[in-house]
């Protein structure tokens, strides 16, 4: 568990920037979903924070990458934005392209997403905390809605089943309202019924009720689910 734990603050995972438009699509957020205490946990370069603070949300974006200084760590959100794109491209044939429309579609989108990003974290830096699961430096019930993408199960081949269980508890501890996972599955695409089983076994042996919901998205194929935790 220690060594996930510092592997998650020493790198090895991409630094991608989502838009708002994205978030949406992939927690099925609605307007309502938009409002009160938000944690977005890893925020990475994403722009959700700043567009759902303009909003009227109060949002909160965790990561480990934010102990970097604030211009290192653009820079460095615009070279993994350029290595994630090269990526995509070379197995487009593993993404459903619906959402974006193509692959300049889906550069245009991170691309703006990270520009945002970039300018909110001068304007805002407040708004991004440095944090590492699975222990976050919040007081209990903070958020009324806690989201989590691309890290959980996504990294399942080196995050195993105990870090996964105590990640979704610690966020569990700190929300009122629900929690939201994406994607269901790994960075190839590949099912985790076992996993997801096991956890949400585990996750009713403690007192945190869980489902599976359906998104109306798919970009990475296979991944249309998302996890609840519903702690209300």
């Amino acid at each position: 568990m220690a060594d996930e734990h510092d592997s998650i603050e020493t790198g090895g995972y991409l630094l991608t920037g989502r838009s708002l438009s994205e978030y949406r699509a992939m927690f099925a957020l609605t307007d309502d979903d938009l409002r009160g205490d938000i944690l977005d946990c890893p925020g990475g370069a994403a722009s959700f924070a700043v567009e759902a603070a303009a909003l009227g949300a109060r949002v909160v974006a965790v990561d480990p990458v934010y102990r970097m200084p604030a211009a290192e760590l653009i820079a460095l959100a615009a070279t993994e934005l350029e290595h994630g794109a090269s990526h995509t491209a070379a197995d487009a044939d593993r993404y459903l392209w619906d959402f974006y429309g193509d692959l300049d579609g889906h550069r245009d989108v991170r691309r703006a997403a990270a520009a945002r990003f970039a300018e909110d974290l001068h304007d805002n830096p407040r708004r991004y905390r440095f944090g590492i699961l699975p222990a976050l430096d919040f007081p209990d019930r903070a958020f009324d809605l806690v989201l989590s993408s691309h890290l959980l199960f996504t990294y399942a081949d080196r995050l195993n089943f105990d870090f996964h269980l105590a990640a979704l508890r610690e966020l569990a501890r700190l929300s009122r309202g629900e929690v939201r996972v994406f994607p269901l599955v790994d960075h190839a695409g590949g099912p985790l019924d076992d996993l997801l089983d096991r956890l949400r076994k585990a996750l009713h042996a403690a007192g945190i009720r869980s489902d599976i919901a359906d998104v109306d998205f798919e970009f990475q194929r296979g991944a249309r689910s998302m996890l609840r935790l519903i702690v209300s």
